[in-house]
């Protein structure tokens, strides 16, 4: 039997025991699951700007930020060509194991960084899958741009070069305008006939509209206004459960199994048993993992 199964049976059987996340690096956890197990990946992963990558630790990342910030820098202002390059490197393969374990027609919605969103895209791409829309999650964000004059006054220049350097600058800041919203790419797996026989065969590759969980009694659109959370439960990127339980309620059908490898504070576990949906998280460090099964635990109880 796949693990996955057993792991919801176990959950099933015993009342007081919710479905959990596994605390584990889920290129091997993976391993253990079935082919075409799964309907819906619904997953954020690490961003790969500074130091938010496959080797991120939650511990260190907290030491260097305060609010947008990282280290001495506004966040994500650290750029480099190879952010971009290492972030598919390492989702490519990851990639090629969700087609594996999707059902044909089954989506994978991804999260990324604006700025590297196209690399998260190629590596959906060039693992099989279609790439449908990019999805914006709106939201009221923090003006991350620095002016220079502090530099400036920080310089060895003489106070008159200071001044005439100040006033060119006119005030201009660096090149980040207000963030308001984060992509999300739309991914599908390649369905096995029509609609209606993919559907009929697997009950995925169809999207239901009619009772949307944001804007209710409007047609869902492609951008998805939800505030921050203000709790965060530990985890920097923390998504909004409000915000999961929309895109569940849409992307895959009740009781079908939702997947994410990349688990972090279990809103997407959260979200998805409050919509009545089978659920399997993989999460890499210890007391997150910790951390979000306890969640998890209170909602369950």
């Amino acid at each position: 039997m796949a693990f996955a199964q057993t792991l919801w049976d176990k959950a099933k059987s015993e009342v007081s025991s919710p479905p959990t996340i596994e605390n584990c690096d889920c290129r091997l956890g993976m391993m253990r699951i079935d082919d075409n197990h799964v309907s819906l990946v619904l997953t954020d992963p690490p961003y790969f700007i500074d130091g938010m990558d496959n080797n991120w630790n939650s511990h260190k990342l907290k030491k260097r930020v305060k609010p947008g910030v990282v280290g001495a820098l506004p966040a994500g202002m650290k750029f480099s060509s190879e952010q971009g390059r290492n972030l598919q490197k390492f989702l490519q393969p990851i990639a090629e194991e969700w087609m594996r374990i999707l059902r044909p027609g089954g989506f994978a919605l991804v999260f990324s960084q604006n700025r590297l969103v196209h690399r998260t895209a190629l590596a959906l791409e060039e693992s099989g899958f279609e790439i449908r829309d990019m999805l914006l999650w709106k939201y009221e964000g923090q003006a991350k741009a620095f002016t220079q004059e502090h530099f400036v006054r920080k310089s060895k220049l003489q106070e008159s070069e200071k001044e005439r350097l100040i006033k060119k600058l006119g005030g201009r800041k660096t090149p980040q305008l207000k963030p308001q919203g984060e992509l999300i790419v739309l991914a599908q797996a390649p369905r096995e006939g029509t609609f209606v026989q993919n559907w009929d065969k697997w009950e995925t590759g169809l999207i239901d509209v009619s009772n949307p969980y944001i804007d209710r009694g409007r047609f869902p659109g492609t951008v998805m206004a939800v505030s921050k959370p203000k709790k965060r439960f530990g985890h920097m990127t923390a998504k909004p459960v409000d915000l999961l339980r929309h895109l569940i309620r849409i992307f895959c059908a009740p009781g079908s199994l939702v997947f994410d490898p990349f688990a972090g504070s279990g809103s997407t576990g959260v979200a998805a048993l409050l919509e009545r949906r089978e659920f399997l998280g993989f999460e890499i460090e210890t007391d997150m993992a910790r951390r979000a099964n306890e969640r998890i635990g209170e909602l369950h109880v």
